[in-house]
């Protein structure tokens, strides 16, 4: 070995057990499976929406809509781990009635998402503003619907 070729492996080495050594010292971050993304519009008779997005139990976004906001695309991380997640929609929507009344609606929904790793994911209401829902336009087998209400928007009772 040379004097310089010399100088440059140990430096190599050197550089080699900082770079082992920073590694082990680097806080851990919990592992994610991936991301979707979700995209909630304000309808037309629709004054303001408050929604909560719930991936695995754990709240993962709050999207609040109104006139200066119609519309949110939010990004959900999913926990590693698992391909399917379970999600929960609840929220309050308050809507103008055709008589020109306000009325303020819990929505509330769950279901299975089934990989939806990549995925854009539309947050739909029926039934009058009062059920809530994900859709995949592209491919409907990414989302099972759970028909009810879910257990996990209901209001404290104490």
């Amino acid at each position: 070995m040379s004097g310089s070729s010399g100088i440059l492996a140990v430096q190599g080495a050197i550089l080699g057990a900082v770079t082992a050594g920073c590694a082990i010292l680097a806080p851990m971050k919990p592992a994610l499976a991936g991301s979707f993304t979700v995209v909630d519009g304000r309808a037309a008779t629709e004054i303001s929406e408050i929604s909560r997005f719930y991936i695995d139990d754990q709240l993962a976004a709050t999207i609040r809509l109104d006139a200066g906001t119609p519309q949110r695309i939010v990004r959900i991380e999913t926990p590693a781990g698992r391909l399917n997640h379970s999600y929960v929609l609840c929220g309050e929507i308050t809507i103008r009635m055709p008589d020109g009344h306000t009325e303020t609606h819990e929505v509330n929904g769950e279901g299975v998402l089934h990989h939806p790793d990549g995925q854009v994911l539309n947050a739909l209401g029926t039934r009058n503003f009062t059920e809530f829902y994900l859709a995949d336009p592209d491919d409907p087998s990414v989302v099972e619907r759970r028909p009810g209400r879910a257990g996990l928007c209901a209001a404290p009772t104490s």
